[in-house]
């Protein structure tokens, strides 16, 4: 029986401590339709947050390659590929990096903000931040 209820203990703990970081894998929805779109996996590397597309959900997307992409990034598939770079964390959110936005090319200075333990914000922009976009992402299940 303590071992149930010290499993149990475990896996209730393990679970609210993952929910209250940025790391993990995160739910992108299209911005037109709602829904969706791709699954992106944020990961730490060297105190440094990275981000990669691990799903895409569109049957005849599984192998699509980043055609606006400029130099290393140049039909690359999109599957695997890193779109957040270099973020440091700065109190209670990450800044420093990079993103890429792989529907246009274009790569956005940007920082991401934990603001709910499910619920993930991004801003990129060009030169300062009131310039640029929000996106939220949902962690997945």
């Amino acid at each position: 029986m303590n071992k149930i209820v010290l499993t149990f203990v475990l896996l209730a703990f393990s679970a609210s401590i993952n929910a209250q970081t940025i790391f993990g894998k995160w739910n992108s929805r299209n911005e037109d339709t709602g829904k969706v779109d791709s699954v992106v996996e944020v990961y730490e590397k060297d105190g440094k947050a990275f981000a990669r597309i691990t799903e895409i959900m569109n049957p005849d997307r599984k192998n699509a390659v980043c055609e606006l992409c400029e130099g290393e990034n140049k039909n690359k598939p999109l599957l695997g590929l890193n779109i957040l770079t270099g973020l440091e964390k700065d109190d209670k959110e990450w800044s420093g990096g990079e993103i890429l936005d792989p529907r246009n090319g274009k790569v956005y200075k940007c920082y991401i903000q934990l603001i709910q333990p499910n619920k993930l914000k991004l801003r990129g922009y060009i030169g300062v931040a009131l310039f640029g976009k929000t996106a939220y992402w949902e962690r997945a299940e």
